[in-house]
């Protein structure tokens, strides 16, 4: 009762894993060694392979900052916003002095779920967390965030109740938005994102408010699927060929070169009139931050945000298996464009693209999960230098696969 963490083993070392797993990461060690301009595709079987995905889980989802959620969805003392990752039950809270707290949702007494979803609201604002089974209670209160503060009826066994609080995990705020490590020794999630800092800084997202969150869950694809496509603008000619490529060209992307966690690129509007909301003002700046355009950073291993001159969306894929995952799009707009003439028209408008442009995608990911289970298999395809960011990946994953 007075674990304060969860650990996970791993399921096994490299040198002990099943052959089809070894033989799997030996071709990303090989494919990741690969120059851009040689670059080739993961082999089909690193999509739909239930060995690997448990070794992604362990070694990646466990112990990697996650994008989870947004600060504003945890606005002020006492709110709450229930997650599950990665089977995991967990609630966000945030306590009187403003600090986020990411907490177990399993009552440490008899595993109840804390705020089941056939009864309880995804989110909302309450004092304390009460245990509807047996009437648990825990505090949620800064330093004391998760310690148990009743147990009704347990005063004839020996109990300590003291000592009984629930698993806290790591939590960070990085430009708004919320990231989580389920691994206690993790290092910090800022230092290594302050390049991608300094590329987002003339737009000020972290102050940007969400205007519409949409979540499609259990998409027939691996998780890697989804990512790769959302990280290049390569497909724009086909995939969005009357949605997105008319406005915003793939063939003009800029990508910029990159290593490591995050990647950016940028693709400029084929007419700087066209392109944007209305519901904020285009930035300002030098250089390129002067052009009307679209901005995608990217943080492996789950999550992209596309800025626009006034508007910009976020994307967060999260694995539920090895050939499923939930996608969740989040709108977010500059500091007062709710008051903005014509808001709710603008904001409609952008609600049935972001709609548009997932059903498209949507398309893609679940015909390449098809292609990738044919038989025989295909073989390795090759990267065009507008899929740089997916060659990124593949290193990515070799240093945290191997």
């Amino acid at each position: 009762m007075t674990d304060q963490r969860t650990t996970h083993k791993d399921p096994a070392t490299p040198a002990s894993a099943p052959e089809a797993l070894r033989e799997t990461l030996a071709e990303l060690r090989h494919l990741a060694a690969l120059p851009l301009e040689r670059g080739r595709t993961l082999p089909p079987h690193a999509y739909t392979s239930p060995a690997l995905y448990a070794w992604e889980v362990e070694r990646i989802f466990r112990r990697e900052w996650l994008c989870v959620a947004r600060a504003e969805d945890i606005p002020q003392p006492g709110s709450y916003l229930r997650l599950d990752v990665l089977g995991t039950p967990l609630v966000i809270t945030r306590d009187e002095e403003g600090e986020l707290h990411a907490l177990s949702r399993v009552c440490r007494h008899r595993f109840m779920d804390l705020l089941p979803p056939e009864t309880t609201p995804g989110r909302g604002c309450l004092k304390r967390l009460t245990c509807p089974y047996h009437t648990w209670t825990y505090r949620l209160n800064g330093q004391y965030a998760g310690r148990l503060a009743g147990a009704p009826l347990m005063q004839r066994v020996d109990f300590d109740r003291s000592g009984c609080r629930l698993p806290a995990h790591r939590v960070e705020v990085w430009n708004g938005f919320v990231l989580l490590n389920l691994d206690p020794d993790a290092a910090p999630a800022a230092p290594p994102l302050r390049g991608l800092d300094r590329r987002l800084s003339s737009h000020g997202i972290a102050d940007w408010v969400s205007v519409h969150t949409q979540t499609w869950e259990g998409v027939p694809a691996n998780w890697k699927v989804a990512v790769e496509n959302g990280s290049e603008n390569y497909h724009h000619m086909g995939t969005h060929a009357a949605s997105l490529d008319p406005v915003l060209p793939g063939r003009n992307t800029e990508i910029d070169e990159c290593d490591g966690r995050w990647f950016t690129m940028f693709t400029p509007l084929s007419d700087s009139g066209q392109g944007g909301t209305g519901l904020g003002r285009r930035s300002s700046g030098s250089g390129r931050e002067s052009r009307p355009g679209m901005l995608i950073a990217g943080i492996f291993p789950q999550f992209v945000l596309a800025v626009l001159p006034d508007s910009a969306v976020s994307i967060r894929w999260l694995p539920t298996g090895p050939a499923t995952h939930d996608t969740q799009i989040t709108a977010l707009v500059p500091p007062g464009a709710h008051s903005t003439p014509g808001f709710s028209e603008q904001l409609s408008a952008m609600r049935a693209r972001i709609a548009q442009v997932q059903e498209e995608d949507l398309v893609a990911v679940r015909g390449v999960q098809r292609g990738l289970a044919s038989h025989p298999a295909p073989s390795n395809g090759r990267f065009s230098h507008l899929e740089r960011p997916l060659w990124q990946f593949q290193r990515y994953l070799a240093e945290r696969l191997l």
